[in-house]
């Protein structure tokens, strides 16, 4: 590897966000403009609210360019970020936010849900990450790619295995990206939240702090600021030395396996 692409040597100023209109896009977004990266916003139907983001990434001094996309129109979402490349100049970052979630029990999804979340969860973030991936090589300055996985990439949920199956394979990719790309002096890695208080899950613009969640050992939901500050730091330089994990962010859920089996006294989980 070169000292041009070593990962010691990086510093970022360009940046894409996928899904960056809300909730944890959004908040990355802006989390990266703080650190001193322009930033390039995909949404996917909701212009305003897109805009909304780029005003605040230019309030912290950064340019902001905006493009719509849809992560499942898999011949088109490539050229999407090229363009978002040529606006910015280059790319050293790219976050794989986009995502969505069909919630139903595996005998009763539907081929259309299950390619539906397949698409838009690991198709889709194949796509933008590779495009992202080829420009970083080619500039030969190295990169980082984060992918937004869930806990859901390393526990099952009952109902959702569609979202899993996605999760689990996103987190896989983004092991293979770490091993094939090291040469080029480019990371890769996943952030995986737990529940966080956004329009996904029912909770924008909450509060977590009051929301209780007795499951969770600290108690309550995550917040979409306490992702963005995980993505920030693998972005940065100071993640140098990392690839190829998947940094869960969820408040301590995932420690509660065991724990919670054993004190569940109900059927009640048994449901989407």
């Amino acid at each position: 590897m070169s000292d041009a692409a070593s990962t010691t040597t990086f510093r970022p100023t360009r940046a894409i966000v996928t899904g960056a209109e809300s909730g944890i896009g959004k908040a990355t977004a802006v989390a990266l403009a703080a650190a001193g990266m322009d930033v390039g916003i995909t949404y996917l139907s909701e212009p305003e609210r897109a805009e909304e983001t780029a005003a605040e990434v230019r309030q912290a001094g950064r340019q902001a360019f905006v493009e719509q996309i849809d992560v499942t129109q898999l011949d088109r979402a490539g050229a999407v970020i090229d363009r978002l490349v040529a606006q910015l100049g280059g790319v050293d970052v790219i976050v794989a936010d986009a995502g969505t979630g069909d919630n139903a029990p595996f005998l009763d999804i539907t081929l259309e849900q299950w390619r539906h979340t397949v698409a838009t969860d690991l198709d889709g973030a194949f796509v933008t990450v590779q495009a992202a991936a080829r420009h970083m090589v080619r500039q030969g300055t190295g990169g980082r790619i984060i992918g937004i996985t869930s806990v859901h990439e390393h526990q099952p949920r009952y109902g959702s295995s569609a979202y899993d199956a996605a999760k689990h394979g996103l987190g896989g990719l983004l092991k293979t990206i770490a091993i094939e790309l090291a040469e080029h002096g480019i990371t890769a890695n996943a952030v995986a939240p737990g529940e966080i208080a956004t329009r996904m899950t029912g909770a924008e613009d909450e509060d977590p702090h009051t929301i209780s969640r007795p499951g969770v050992p600290l108690g309550r939901p995550g917040n979409a600021w306490e992702i963005a500050a995980a993505v920030a730091f693998l972005a940065s330089p100071a993640s140098s030395y990392i690839t190829g994990v998947s940094l869960p962010v969820d408040g301590g859920m995932l420690q509660m396996g065991p724990h919670g089996g054993s004190h569940i006294t109900s059927d009640d989980w048994r449901s989407a």
